[in-house]
């Protein structure tokens, strides 16, 4: 999902109808969740280490290499 897109669903998320706010503000949880995947995976891949991940996610280091380690990352382009 690109930059776009997200933005869109941003704007989406305030429509006055509880529904379409509802079904824009879940398609972007999904979306804002593929995309922080897939920077992890390049910062990953540039060397950061998963204690500097956690720090710029506000999350332990555990918690994110028991989300994001291993093979997990692999499907995350």
């Amino acid at each position: 999902m690109d930059s776009a897109h997200l933005v869109d669903l941003a704007r989406d998320a305030q429509a006055p109808d509880p529904l379409s706010a509802l079904t824009a503000t879940a398609e972007l949880a999904r979306g804002l969740e593929q995309r922080q995947a897939t920077l992890v995976g390049r910062a990953r891949l540039d060397g950061v280490t998963w204690s500097q991940i956690a720090q710029a996610l506000g999350v332990t280091k555990q918690a994110v290499h028991r989300r994001y380690g291993g093979d997990r990352l692999l499907g995350a382009h």
